[in-house]
Formats: structure tokens, C-alpha cells, sequence
């Protein structure tokens, strides 16, 4: 999963986002340096991405796009998923619209700006104001994102490739989100946290 679906998963609880939020910048046991609630959230992060990452639906999805994407079809997969959350926002936030979801997470990240790691601080300010969140509900912010990996992470993420291959699979790559969202959501509302064992 991506940002968008570790902020959603976290609920209205603002350090439980904003931990879900960071949760692949804090490597190791340095989770234990934040408060606790955050702490919580970053624990969280990385009990959804173990969650995602061994569920038979994502796993099925990584395999349909691995011909195509090869070792970065997960990174792809989670990106489509956070497209489909996005673009389907009312259906599973039926009382807040993404675009007041998204201002009000944005909100909370300058109200904690303190513990932000130091590479999301480099870039928090781009990400609230090209409203990145708000931005993956159609092509053209995809894209966007895709071109901002493409160029901070790695050169094998090609945006154009990423936003043709949806467009021509979107009907199935949907079936895969809609039928493994409910899981993950059942599980984020069910979960405990618990102190990882490093």
C-alpha cells in the first residue's frame, strides 16, 4: 500500500496517520524514538505492508504485473492501489471527501512537522502543495507521482508505461483492489499493535 491507504487505514487518529504516514522512513528500532502514538502508527505501517504483502489478492496482482514491471511490479501495484482508493473515494469515506481528507492529513504533518523524518521534510511542502493525495484519483496525477519516483528513486519506474498498462488493464487490476480492499480494511479495524520483535 501506498500513502494514501496507510493514511486511510489509520482512521481519524492524527499521530496514528501521521506514524502510518512515515512508517518507511523509520528504519530499525528507531520508531522508538518517536511518541508513542506515533510509534503505534509506524508499527502499524509495517503490519499492513506484511499484511499486503503475503495476501493471496496482492500477491495474484504483483504476479499479473510482473511480466511487464518485473521486480518493481509491487511499487506499481501499490501505486494503482492508492489510484483506485483515490477514484473511489466516496464509496469507502462516504461522510468526507477526499479533497477535505487530504487538507485536513496535510494539516496534521505542519501540526507535527517536529517528527517528520529529515528526507520528508525536504519534500513535505511540494507534497501538500501539489496535493499529492488528491492528485491520485485520475491519470494525470499518477503520472505525476510516478515521474516524481522516476526521478528521486529509481529510472526503471517509466510514468508513460505505468499510466498505458492501467488504462489498457484497468477493468482487472480494479478487481483485484475491490476485492482485496475490504480485507485489508477489516484487518486495519481488527488489528492490535503489538512491539516488533528486531
Amino acid at each position: 500500500m501506498n500513502f494514501l491507504a496507510h493514511i486511510y487505514l489509520s482512521g481519524n487518529d492524527r499521530q496514528l496517520q501521521l506514524g502510518n504516514f512515515i512508517g518507511d522512513f523509520v528504519k530499525g528500532n528507531k520508531y522508538l524514538d518517536y511518541p508513542q502514538r506515533i510509534r503505534d502508527g509506524i508499527i502499524f505501517h509495517r503490519e499492513i505492508d506484511t499484511f499486503t504483502d503475503t495476501h493471496p489478492v496482492f500477491i495474484d496482482t504483483v504476479l499479473y504485473l510482473r511480466p511487464t514491471f518485473k521486480r518493481y511490479s509491487g511499487i506499481i501495484a501499490d501505486m494503482y492501489f492508492d489510484y483506485f482508493l483515490a477514484s473511489e473515494f466516496k464509496q469507502f469515506s462516504p461522510d468526507k471527501s477526499l479533497t477535505r481528507f487530504s487538507y485536513e492529513f496535510y494539516l496534521t504533518t505542519l501540526w507535527y512537522y517536529k517528527w517528520l523524518p529529515e528526507r520528508l521534510k525536504r519534500f513535505i511542502f511540494h507534497f501538500i502543495s501539489s496535493n499529492r493525495l488528491k492528485k491520485y484519483s485520475n491519470y494525470e496525477g499518477l503520472h505525476s507521482s510516478l515521474s516524481i519516483m522516476n526521478q528521486r528513486k529509481t529510472q526503471a519506474i517509466n510514468p508513460n508505461l505505468s499510466i498505458s498498462f492501467l488504462k489498457e488493464n484497468e477493468e482487472v487490476l480494479k478487481s483485484y483492489f475491490m476485492e482485496f480492499i475490504p480485507e485489508v480494511i477489516n484487518f486495519a479495524r481488527n488489528h492490535e499493535l503489538s512491539e516488533p520483535n528486531f
